[in-house]
C-alpha cells in the first residue's frame, strides 16, 4: 500500500494529513477523474493483474482497505 499512499501524495502534494485504510479518498478528492486511467494503470502495475474498467464500482476506491481488499490481495 506504500506505493499507492506515495501515488496519491504526489498528486496532492499539499495534503498535510495522513492517509489510513479507512479514509475516504473520494469524499476527500485525493483521487481525482483526470488522474484515475493512471491510478487504475498503477494498481494493475502492482497486482501484476488486467483490470476490467467495464466492472469497477466507485466503492472500489473509496479507501485504501478496499483498494488492498479488491485488488492488491492474493485471491485464493
Amino acid at each position: 500500500m506504500e506505493e499507492v499512499i506515495n501515488w496519491i501524495r504526489s498528486k496532492n502534494p499539499d495534503l498535510q494529513t495522513e492517509i489510513t485504510g479507512d479514509t475516504d479518498l473520494i469524499e476527500s478528492r485525493l483521487i481525482a477523474s483526470v488522474s484515475f486511467l493512471e491510478f487504475i494503470a498503477l494498481l494493475e502495475e502492482l497486482s501484476g493483474e488486467p483490470i476490467d474498467v467495464g466492472s469497477l464500482d466507485v466503492s472500489d476506491f473509496r479507501t485504501l482497505d478496499r483498494i488492498s481488499a479488491k485488488f492488491l490481495m492474493p485471491v485464493g
